[in-house]
Parts: C-alpha cells; sequence; structure tokens
C-alpha cells in the first residue's frame, strides 16, 4: 500500500488516502456519532458477508446463490446513500476531481453490469432451442424427433460460445483492484468515514463480479483473490467468504465441468443423456417410458434454469439502477452546497456538470 503513483498506474477508486490510515487518521477527529455510523454501517457489511456463506458446497454456484450474491450488492449500495444522507454531506473540503474519479468508476461497475445483461440475454435466447426442443418431444413421430435433435445440437453449440463483453470485465476488475491502493486522504472526519465504508463496498463488488465474471466466462482465471487487512471488522467474514466461494469454483472447473452454474451443468447433463436417444427417430419410440421420464426432467431443469436467470437478471438490473442514483447523489450534494455559496458571494450559481 501506498506506493507512488505514476502515469501508467490505475487511478485510485476513492483518492481519499490510504484506507489502512481510517482507523487512526491524523489531523483530524472522529466524533462518538461519525464513529457509531461507520461502526453500525461496517456491522451490517458483515452481516451481508456472512449470510453468503454456503450451506452446502452444492449451493455455489447455484443461480440462486448469484441472486442472494447480487441483492447483498445492492443493499450495501443502498446503505452508502444512507451513510451519505447521515454524513450530512457535502464536506467543506469535498473535491471535483474526488467526483470525476467516482464517476469514472461507477461508469466501469454499470459496464460490468451491461456485459452481465448481455450474458442473460444470450442464455435466455439459448434456452428457446431448449423450448422448442421439448415442444418436438411431445409428438413421436420420426420429424419432431429429428427437429428436437437439430435444437439440442443447436443449443449445445451456443451454449458454450461467450459474449465479448464477458473478457472486458476481468480487464475492468483487474483496475480496480489495482485502485485499493489510495492516494492521501484530506483533512476531513467526514471524508474519511465515507471512504473507508466505500473501500469495504467496493472490495464487496470487486469479489462478486470477479465470481460472476468467471462463472459465465467458464474460466478460473477471472477470478480475483483480494488480500485485506485484518484490521477491518468485516475481514475476517470475507476472507472467509472469498476463501469458500473461490476454491470450490477452481474446483469444479479441475474436475473438467464447462460450467459451474448448477443448473446449466444439470441441463447439460440430461441433454446429453437424450441426444442418442432421439437420434434415432422413429426408432426412438422403443424407448417410451424411459424417453418421457429423461424429457421430464429436461423440462423440469429448463424451468428452473430459466426462472433463475430470470430472477437474477431483475436483481442486476436493480443493482444498476442503484449506482446510477448513486453517482446522482454525489453529484447533487457538493453541487448544490457550491451553487448556494455562490449565490452567497454574489458569484455564477450556474454550474457545469461533470458527466
Amino acid at each position: 500500500m501506498g506506493r507512488p503513483q505514476d502515469p501508467h498506474h490505475p487511478r485510485s477508486f476513492f483518492p481519499f488516502g490510504n484506507p489502512f490510515r481510517v482507523i487512526a487518521p491524523k489531523g483530524s477527529h472522529m466524533s462518538p456519532q461519525l464513529l457509531a455510523l461507520l461502526q453500525a454501517f461496517e456491522a451490517r457489511l458483515t452481516d451481508r458477508l456472512s449470510k453468503l456463506m454456503l450451506k452446502s458446497k452444492e449451493e455455489a454456484l447455484s443461480l440462486s446463490w448469484m441472486t442472494k450474491a447480487m441483492e447483498s450488492l445492492l443493499d450495501s449500495y443502498n446503505d452508502i446513500r444512507t451513510l451519505i444522507s447521515d454524513l450530512e454531506l457535502p464536506v467543506s473540503d469535498w473535491d471535483d476531481k474526488w467526483i470525476e474519479v467516482y464517476l469514472d468508476i461507477s461508469r466501469k461497475v454499470l459496464d460490468i453490469c451491461n456485459a452481465f445483461t448481455s450474458e442473460f440475454s444470450r442464455l435466455i435466447t439459448c434456452n428457446l432451442s431448449l423450448k422448442f426442443a421439448l415442444h418436438n418431444l411431445d409428438g413421436n413421430s420420426s420429424k419432431q424427433f429429428v427437429r428436437a435433435c437439430s435444437s439440442l445440437d443447436d443449443w449445445k453449440q451456443h451454449i458454450h460460445s461467450m459474449d465479448h463483453r464477458i473478457e472486458k470485465c476481468s480487464t475492468i476488475l483487474d483496475n480496480l483492484k489495482g485502485s485499493l491502493d489510495l492516494s492521501k486522504v484530506k483533512n476531513s472526519a467526514k471524508g474519511k468515514v465515507l471512504m473507508q465504508a466505500m473501500y469495504g463496498v467496493k472490495v464487496q463488488t470487486v469479489f462478486v463480479c470477479s465470481v460472476f465474471t468467471a462463472a459465465f466466462s467458464g474460466s478460473p482465471k477471472k477470478l480475483i483473490d483480494l488480500d485485506v487487512a485484518d484490521m477491518y471488522s468485516w475481514t475476517p467474514a470475507f476472507s472467509r467468504l472469498q476463501s469458500v466461494i473461490n476454491e470450490e469454483i477452481r474446483t469444479r472447473f479441475s474436475n473438467g465441468k464447462f460450467s459451474v452454474l448448477i443448473e446449466l451443468e444439470v441441463v447439460d447433463a440430461i441433454v446429453k443423456e437424450l441426444n442418442p436417444t432421439i437420434q434415432g427417430g422413429a426408432d426412438a419410440t422403443v424407448e417410451t417410458k424411459s424417453l418421457l421420464k429423461t424429457v421430464e426432467e429436461l423440462g423440469n431443469a429448463e424451468e428452473k434454469l430459466s426462472k433463475g436467470l430470470d430472477l437474477l437478471a431483475k436483481r442486476v438490473d436493480q443493482f444498476f439502477k442503484v449506482v446510477l442514483t448513486s453517482r446522482d447523489d454525489l453529484l447533487f450534494a457538493p453541487r448544490s452546497a457550491k451553487a448556494v455559496k455562490n449565490c452567497s458571494l454574489g458569484g455564477n450559481a450556474n454550474l457545469k456538470l461533470v458527466s
């Protein structure tokens, strides 16, 4: 931490200073009220991280766990918005440069959300092939079996592809990881509280988004391991969670799975079992009882996959909107205060917004 920055080093997420100095800030004294706000925030963050611990290994990486992870992230960003209100920002030394950095970094988070949304659309489109196959498997003519087989082949071909935007997520996340090395903080107790809270949320953001990226890319190389100092109250919960989740993902990939998404793996396994049967065309009717059972299993698995993707996509959309709103919150507070100050001094209150 604290290494000199150069033109090639990623810009800091929040240039408030080294987060490890927040515990004992120099030149500013944290009041009991501010300390209570920070401690309450970090207690809630600890609770969110603890609730993401797996009840069983089979739970990761399920779509239901990913949905909980996104809900947890969404709650943390809403908590930041509440903290900003409780701190009664703006602080007097808020700087336009800080806002520009936040706008830049939140734009990157929004880009990641867009990439995830694009991947959801791809997976949902792939599921249309499954639905068409299931529709044809309702009959017993050789023509329908041929169409069903073609649909399943189409599903297999497209499900193993990947949206190019997911690849870009890794670059963005590497940049965010690098920006955890923060520069000096200005002498503001409120700024230090906000910075430390945002630091925790940023760590949570990088972790969750790297897990999603690894899951969607089909590569454990996309995982990011963060080393967080143990001076934060939420560090033990985060370290345990990161260790368990990342280890489980790497284990699954090492076992030859094409995806760590449980629901997707289940569908893939059933399709592999079904294909040899229906490739026989009309002869497949000989295995009617066995075929009906396998088709029913595929129908249930496809429905579970579709519902899981739909719910997760909705949570990512909600997160996207919360990040947008938080940008507005941080833009409005300092600029409204500056406008009042300019008016009181007889200055020009027409301010140019940073975009």
